[in-house]
């Protein structure tokens, strides 16, 4: 069954809801790749990233996503300056999800930090479902002999989400992203480009070699 979910960040300063959620409504992922947790070094050693440095995602059309509160703390982080835009809240750098760089992709993988499921006494599978796959376990931390995961996203996966999109956009829910500017279709927030030494920085984090 759908529900409306709550969302805000660690502090409370960034609020909304996501509309509509269940696991048939969107798909839940664990994901391990190497940007991802370049993403989840950048804001912190708060939890973000699970022991083998994955992040639970749960992928939805960004028009059933509204932020009710505290919009201007919403930040955006690109690692290059071609790369998704990874958003968080400002105030105290908790993740809120992926998007594509334009609006015209109507996606937005919304990370678990900031899906207040506990709310309504929920557990974050009963929210949003099963997690349907781990992805990019290549990049995976530590032993990953035990990792139910796959080195890369499936094929089948993949047309399932082209699916969604095609969806969505045939909908108009690209017009309806809370990330975007309506008006202008630019991002709400300038993006913070990451130079090539703090990339560097964040990959030696994740491969925990020494700092230069």
């Amino acid at each position: 069954m759908a529900n409306d979910l709550p969302i805000r960040c660690r502090c409370g300063n960034l609020r909304g809801r996501a509309q509509g959620v269940s696991g048939e409504r969107g798909n839940r992922i664990v994901c391990y790749c190497d940007d991802c947790q370049a993403f989840g070094d950048f804001l912190g050693p708060d939890g973000v990233l699970d022991t083998h440095g994955g992040t639970d995602i749960f992928q939805m059309s960004p028009a059933r996503l509204e932020f009710t509160r505290g919009l201007d703390q919403l930040a955006c982080l690109r690692l290059t300056s071609k790369g998704m835009l990874r958003w968080y809240a400002a105030c105290c750098k908790t993740p809120i999800g992926n998007t594509m760089a334009t609006r015209q992709i109507p996606f937005v993988g919304l990370i678990h930090a900031c899906v207040d499921h506990e709310a309504d006494g929920r557990s974050r599978d009963e929210a949003l479902g099963p997690v349907r796959a781990g992805v990019n376990a290549r990049f995976a931390r530590g032993d990953r002999t035990q990792l139910d995961a796959h080195d890369r996203a499936p094929l089948s996966m993949g047309l399932g989400i082209l699916g969604r999109l095609v969806a969505a956009r045939l909908r108009g829910d690209h017009a309806a992203s809370p990330f975007f500017d309506r008006g202008t279709g630019e991002p709400v927030a300038v993006p913070l480009v990451l130079s090539e030494d703090e990339r560097r920085g964040l990959e030696n984090v994740r491969t925990g070699a020494p700092a230069p």
